[in-house]
């Protein structure tokens, strides 16, 4: 295997990244040329924000190809065309052989949720304190457990299930790998419907449903009928505002509304959002993310 690497002004970053797919690059990467300097930039803004430019003045472009020769041919063919003006060839190098498999498994270990109650990748063996586990690998959809709004929804689910509370229906909307759901299943829902506008999360929740042996209905968001004793929401705080009246007329009476995606400085976004409906709390806080609940 070996890497392309090529400087580029923000301009031709689009172009060039075209270009070398269209040459049987293997992968193209873009990072800042100026990486972990006083010139890095900032480029992504805060969630639910657009970001503040549309790539860095400076990019670094790396392709992988299968063979030296097809890197030097696709190098050449490059410098040759005119908007390769303004850009550098900086090497062509050849890339260690490593098992990507276990190199990406080793990014993931178990995550703790309580001292009790662990998320675990299938090729981990279950901490020796875990009385109760999801089993959840890296996957398209959003969901691994560990991003702190994944985190805190499943405390406020472990908290209900160790409270022996009763779950009556109960909707993850926005559910991607299904996390929510499943937690809610393995402290003892049983009549509980997981939706999302992604059907490649919708397949996802079905193979962890699967996978952890619980018994839930996946679908789109039309399959939500009706009013459920919980509902769980952990998506970002734009869609969540827009989302008031809907999930909210999913509550039946003396239900539960459980909100994550949002940061610290967006609640009182939030209360406003949903005050015409219900009176939104902070319940938990994590690395300046929030978890909102209402009691309808």
């Amino acid at each position: 295997m070996f890497e392309l690497i090529l400087l580029a002004p923000v301009d031709q970053v689009e172009t060039l990244s075209d270009a070398l797919d269209a040459l049987d690059a293997l992968s193209v990467s873009v990072e800042d040329a100026d990486a972990r300097t006083p010139a890095e930039q900032a480029l992504f803004g805060e969630p639910g924000m657009p970001p503040p430019k549309a790539g860095w003045e400076r990019s670094r472009i790396a392709s992988l190809f299968a063979t030296e020769a097809l890197a030097k041919d696709a190098a050449s063919v490059l410098a040759a065309q005119d908007f390769f003006a303004g850009c550098r060839l900086v090497a062509v190098q050849a890339v260690a052989d490593q098992d990507w498999v276990r190199l990406t498994q080793s990014q993931f270990t178990p995550v703790e949720i309580t001292p009790e109650f662990w998320i675990v990748p299938t090729w981990h063996e279950p901490p020796a304190a875990a009385k109760q586990l999801i089993r959840l690998d890296p996957g398209l959809a959003f969901g691994t457990g560990t991003h702190p709004t994944t985190r805190m929804c499943l405390r406020w689910i472990a908290g209900q299930g160790a409270a022996k509370k009763q779950w009556g229906r109960v909707l993850d909307y926005g559910c991607g790998s299904g996390i929510l759901a499943i937690g809610a299943a393995k402290f003892g829902a049983k009549a509980i419907d997981a939706v999302d506008i992604d059907e490649a999360a919708v397949e996802s929740t079905r193979a962890n449903a699967k996978a952890n042996h619980v018994q839930l209905q996946a679908g789109l968001p039309d399959q939500a009928v009706g009013r459920y004793q919980t509902v769980l929401a952990n998506i970002l705080a734009t869609p969540l505002k827009v989302l008031a009246p809907l999930l909210c007329a999913h509550v039946e009476k003396g239900g539960n509304l459980v909100l994550a995606g949002i940061l610290a400085r967006q609640a009182d976004e939030l209360k406003t959002a949903y005050q015409p409906f219900c009176q939104l709390d902070v319940q938990d806080e994590e690395d300046g993310w929030i978890l909102m609940t209402a009691r309808l």
